[in-house]
């Protein structure tokens, strides 16, 4: 029997500091019914990736081991049953797993065309960052034009993707970030105002803006005490959508305003949601959003572009929260 084809990947050796990403060899993964093989020409790096690394977010099961949640290349075989993509063609995706990698197989369902204009860097730091931000600020959020939105983390890559989606949507977009610098940062993606939360009180601050009103939906990727303090600052009926607790996962919560003002408290996880769902938003992103980054109203914001082989130091500058928009990783 012929040996299996060879491909580089970055694996977890074990859990910890972001030396124990290494480059392994392991086997060409064939598409399954339904699937796509992509070549993969770069990968997005994400806090996911980072949490997957310590240990502290295993993949679904039957997901690989090596990390990383979406990637572009071009289309390299195609599953049993898959219509629509041919061998060659440029596409980015979605994964549950499997980016860090010079193949990678994904649900044709969760893969979308590249938006032109964009490099390969550029289009694999959309898919993560726009399934989530659509799915939990539009769906789940329902955030509506003429309306208020806070995003905290505004420099993050969820937070670059949302202060642009909730402006090019017509809303108010207001966001938190720490120094001068990020706060000039989210105001060019197109917040009204950025509130630098080492100086300033992010509740004080939307409360004037709107009159004493407050926002209508909060995206939190900070949690911890970030979690009562964006239920002060939500307006009647406000929303309040958590994706993150980069201040902790726990929080305690006066549920009296949340009475009194009919809020509602929400939050998800998009990796293990099945495919359908995934195909669903997909399908959202190349209707609405697809058209927006193809004429540059909104774009992918990547700070700086690593060899896979130093997935190690993407990591490392990821955790220094030293960046603004995405890290990718470039394979090849």
């Amino acid at each position: 029997m012929a040996e299996s084809r060879q491909m580089t990947a970055i694996e977890v050796s074990q859990p910890g500091k972001p030396e124990v990403l290494v480059p392994a060899k392991r086997p060409v993964p064939d598409p399954a019914p339904g699937e796509l093989r992509i070549a993969v020409q770069a990968a997005g790096v994400n806090r996911p990736d980072v949490l997957q690394r310590l240990g502290k977010y295993n993949p679904p099961p039957g997901i690989t081991d090596i990390p990383g949640l979406e990637v572009a290349g071009t289309v390299d075989a195609l599953g049993a049953g898959v219509e629509g993509w041919q061998v060659g063609d440029p596409v980015c995706a979605l994964l549950a797993g499997g980016g860090y990698a010079e193949y990678c197989v994904v649900p044709a369902a969760q893969c979308l065309p590249i938006p032109d204009g964009l490099s390969m860097a550029e289009a694999a730091a959309l898919p993560e960052t726009f399934f989530t931000v659509w799915s939990n600020v539009f769906e789940r959020g329902a955030l509506q034009p003429g309306e208020a939105l806070l995003v905290h983390g505004g420099t993050s890559g969820i937070g670059t993707t949302a202060i642009q989606l909730g402006a090019a949507f017509g809303a108010r977009v207001f966001a938190t970030a720490r120094g001068a610098e990020k706060c000039g940062a989210c105001v060019r993606l197109g917040a009204e105002r950025a509130i630098d939360y080492a100086e300033e009180d992010f509740v004080a601050v939307v409360k004037e803006a709107t009159g004493g009103a407050g926002v209508n939906v909060v995206l939190d990727i900070v949690g911890g005490d970030y979690v009562a303090r964006s239920i002060d600052a939500l307006a009647v009926e406000g929303r309040y959508v958590c994706i993150g607790f980069v201040r902790g996962a726990t929080a305690t919560v006066n549920f009296f305003p949340v009475m009194a003002k009919r809020l509602v408290l929400t939050g998800s996880t998009l990796r293990a949601r099945p495919v359908v769902y995934k195909q669903a938003v997909a399908d959202q992103l190349k209707a609405r959003v697809w058209p927006l980054v193809a004429a540059g109203t909104v774009k992918p914001v990547v700070h700086e572009v690593f060899p896979l082989a130093q997935a190690a130091d993407a990591h490392r500058l990821m955790e220094s929260n030293q960046h603004v928009g995405k890290l990718v990783l470039t394979v090849g």
